[in-house]
């Protein structure tokens, strides 16, 4: 870092030392500016004269009272204006005393609002050009009156100029910072809903296969000695079961990997078109189940046939472990009107009802495919024994996704 940088620094970390250089720099230029005689036959006298004793004090203080400009700037500027206009109303020839009340009305301008500054601009200009006017030696039209009203309104403009570009660079700053904090908001919370619908994935591929493998381990483990072909096809059914589990949380995990991996296979979300499939599952696993359709073959967008699928998935495996053995299951899927209603019963009376205790996240995920997708889920059990999910999905999706007023959502 060079002397020049280190300079800056230092002078930035202690503002009162810079104030301090500058009332230094205004004291020398008006004490060089008091020797200076306006009034010589041929203009400007550079001749050697000596200000009046009052001046030069009226100098000192207007330059010490610069020191401390930015913690009181209009006490600064009323000092320096009173000391101003002292040296306009005694002195002849005048010393540039105005130099200070300048610096003071810049520093007001720049610190202020603008009608502060206004105001006070238009004050010091009056009073102090009307007083060299009025009560100086010199005719009022003087060059040196003129200078006066001049270098006021410059000290005024440049202030303000000088603020307004604070201001504006202030503005674009907190601007950008604020749109910053919304895009790291909304990649939180898209990460967050990712998170969440992974999650839901998983859950309902483990939480339907492995209790499909677990119930054809128990049937395997039964019948191994008295019906080893039975035994047999139980068995199957838990590799099947096993390697389908496999795929999806294959699938599943691969959203997860990073852009330069190797691209894994995919394949479709499921949907109701694949429902035969997921019941048959189920019927190989010993449980009954009906399925009555009038859906006239609607084609569900992905997201809401994805969330159809789920919910069926997860309500069987409900019956199926919660249920009891006897259990019997109805799927039924109606298109009424712009919406797809899913509904799953069973009959069981198993006292295991883990969809009654709330101990897993089943029936929550479920809730939360369908508040995702603006749609209505109920729960419960039936009158005389069972229980009962139905759901409400429209069939064209509206996610609900958090944005300003008056934006498609």
């Amino acid at each position: 870092m060079s002397t020049l940088d280190r300079a800056r620094r230092h002078l930035k970390a202690h503002p009162m030392a810079l104030d301090a250089a500058l009332a230094a720099g205004v004291l020398v230029c008006m004490v060089a500016g008091s020797f200076v005689d306006p009034h010589g036959e041929r203009g400007v006298s550079w001749g050697f004269r000596t200000p009046d004793p009052l001046s030069l004090v009226l100098i000192a203080l207007g330059s010490a009272a610069l020191v401390f400009r930015r913690r009181a700037p209009m006490t600064v500027l009323a000092l320096t204006g009173t000391f101003s206009l002292v040296e306009a109303v005694t002195s002849d020839p005048r010393a540039p005393v105005a130099m200070s009340a300048v610096i003071a009305l810049y520093t007001v301008a720049a610190t202020t609002d603008r009608p502060t500054t206004w105001r006070a601009g238009l004050l010091t200009m009056t009073v102090l050009t009307g007083a060299s006017m009025l009560a100086g030696p010199l005719p009022w039209y003087a060059q040196e009156n003129l200078a006066i009203f001049a270098w006021t309104g410059i000290g005024a403009t440049a202030g303000d100029a000088v603020r307004s570009r604070r201001a504006f660079i202030h503005a674009i700053r907190e601007r950008a910072e604020r749109a910053e904090r919304t895009r790291e908001e909304e990649a939180r919370r898209r990460v967050a809903e990712e998170r969440l619908r992974i999650a839901r994935d998983l859950h309902d591929v483990v939480a339907h296969h492995i209790a499909l493998v677990n119930v054809q381990a128990g049937v395997a483990a039964h019948v191994m000695d008295k019906r080893p072909d039975q035994a047999k096809e139980a068995l199957a059914h838990v590799r099947e079961a096993s390697r389908s589990a496999l795929n999806e949380l294959r699938a599943t995990v691969g959203l997860l990997r990073q852009s330069g991996d190797p691209e894994a296979p995919t394949e479709p979300a499921p949907g109701l078109d694949r429902l035969d499939e997921l019941v048959g599952t189920f019927r190989s696993a010993g449980l009954r189940v009906e399925v009555a359709r009038a859906d006239n073959g609607t084609v569900l967008p992905a997201a809401v046939g994805l969330a159809a699928y789920r919910i069926v998935q997860e309500a069987l495996t409900n019956v199926q472990k919660h249920a009891g053995t006897a259990a019997k299951a109805e799927v039924s899927v109606v298109r009424v009107g712009p919406d797809i209603e899913i509904t799953v019963l069973d009959d069981g009376t198993g006292d295991d009802d883990g969809t009654q205790a709330g101990g897993g996240h089943g029936l929550l995920g479920m809730r939360e495919r369908v508040t995702a997708l603006r749609g209505t889920l109920t729960t419960g059990p039936r009158y005389g024994g069972g229980f009962r999910v139905h759901a409400i999905l429209p069939v064209k999706t509206r996610t609900a996704v958090t944005g300003k007023p008056g934006e498609p959502v």
